[in-house]
């Protein structure tokens, strides 16, 4: 995987602005290619730590400093069981820092860890495969997304959250198509991607994600902020 995404940096250029980051991965080769990721973008990682104690520790510590970083990434499963450690330190670090962004990888969708993950949050939240990590462009701008207070949901966790019966409630107003568009705003990405993945016109877009706003209740005076909180409704409902 280190040699896959080593070669997808060559060419690649520093577009993101800087995020500071603390990796939290015990396997050393990943951590190290992920640190190796971030920082040939213009990133700085400013610790990497290989369990969940020693996770909470650091952001303590750096808090107490006034040197909280931008955002966390953290495997879901660490030292010492290798069950949920990961994902509880992520859930204890958002009630404590309410600002700090959380990014977790997974081997595979555990609905579980990520509904409890996102239980709650109103920003920078992210839940990603491992096997996403390959694609650097996508990896490395889920971080900046989150850092920046946005989403970063792999797809395959969003198909699985929107086809949960329960969801349904919240979605009945929603159109199919207004159900489409909302599951890739929950994917982290732009109206113009979105337009380029739908095949349709940007404008075509945003009257659906107006529609969205207007059917989950959300009024303008909640800005931008809207797309998160959009996206948090159906996942939290």
């Amino acid at each position: 995987m280190l040699d896959h995404m080593s070669s997808g940096m060559r060419g690649v250029e520093s577009v993101e602005d800087k995020v500071r980051v603390v990796i939290a991965e015990d396997s050393v080769l990943l951590r190290e290619g992920l640190t190796r990721l971030l920082t040939d973008r213009g990133h700085e990682v400013v610790a990497g730590v290989s369990d969940a104690e020693a996770l909470i520790k650091t952001i303590t510590e750096l808090d107490d400093r006034g040197q909280l970083p931008d955002v966390v990434v953290a495997d879901v499963r660490m030292p010492p069981t290798h069950t949920d450690e990961g994902v509880r330190a992520a859930v204890q670090l958002r009630k404590a820092h309410p600002g700090l962004g959380v990014l977790v990888l997974s081997q595979y969708v555990e609905e579980r860890y990520a509904t409890e993950l996102i239980a709650g949050s109103s920003r920078g939240v992210g839940y990603l495969l491992k096997d996403r990590v390959a694609d650097v462009r996508e990896f490395v701008d889920a971080v900046v997304r989150v850092a920046e207070g946005g989403t970063a949901l792999d797809p395959e966790v969003v198909a699985q959250l929107l086809g949960r019966s329960r969801k349904q409630d919240v979605l009945a107003g929603l159109t199919p198509r207004e159900r489409e568009v909302l599951g890739l705003m929950a994917e982290g990405r732009t109206n113009s991607a979105i337009a380029k993945q739908l095949v349709v016109s940007d404008g075509a877009v945003e009257k659906h994600v107006s529609n969205i706003f207007m059917k989950l209740g959300l009024s303008p005076s909640e800005g931008d902020h809207r797309r998160v909180l959009a996206v948090l409704t159906y996942l939290n409902s």
